[in-house]
């Protein structure tokens, strides 16, 4: 077996790792909080919210837990999103103190 046969998988696994580096620091630099409170707010409305759900029952503060960048409030319901705009835990907004 060729001797440079031993490094392809080493090669692959650099080349994943950088293109993942890659993507996630393009997320992190490129996401502002106006996309994380819509995109919440959307979910909000189309699976969380009920029938009465609207988007302007939505607002942004800042996170409210440890490893939350923003939290986005809507109704009952507190979300706290990371900053790669994932949704990192749901609890009710009433049990969090009103800012």
């Amino acid at each position: 077996m060729p001797y440079w046969v031993w490094f392809v998988p080493l090669g692959l696994a650099t080349l994943v790792g950088a293109l993942m580096a890659f993507r996630y620091g393009w997320i992190a630099a490129t996401i502002t909080e106006t996309d994380v409170i819509n995109a919440v707010a959307n979910r909000y409305v189309t699976q969380d919210g009920g029938a009465n759900a609207r988007i302007a029952d939505c607002v942004g503060v800042p996170g409210q837990v440890d490893g939350a960048w923003i939290t986005v409030r809507c109704g009952a319901l507190a979300y706290h999103v990371n900053q790669f705009g994932a949704v990192i835990s749901t609890d009710p907004a009433s049990a969090r103190p009103a800012i």
